[in-house]
């Protein structure tokens, strides 16, 4: 079971995430960080953890989908 903390902080982040996507502002997460630090360091750093990770797993999918392009039709796990 997920702490409040890590709830709080996974939803935030995926919230971010998609703002960040929708106004083209991909340092918004800083902000975002900045304004929790002044309140909850804790919460910030999970926050910050939070988004790290989707940035890692979105550039990860990102190369994988183009390895798999390059590779051509019928090559992704025959």
């Amino acid at each position: 079971m997920a702490s409040s903390l890590e709830t709080l902080a996974a939803r935030l982040a995926e919230d971010t995430m998609q703002a960040m996507e929708s106004t083209g502002d991909d340092r918004l997460f800083v902000e975002v960080g900045n304004v929790l630090g002044t309140a909850s360091q804790t919460l910030e750093e999970a926050f910050l953890t939070e988004i790290r990770v989707r940035m890692a797993e979105a550039k990860a999918r990102e190369f994988l989908n183009a390895r798999l392009a390059a590779a051509g039709p019928g090559k992704a796990g025959d």
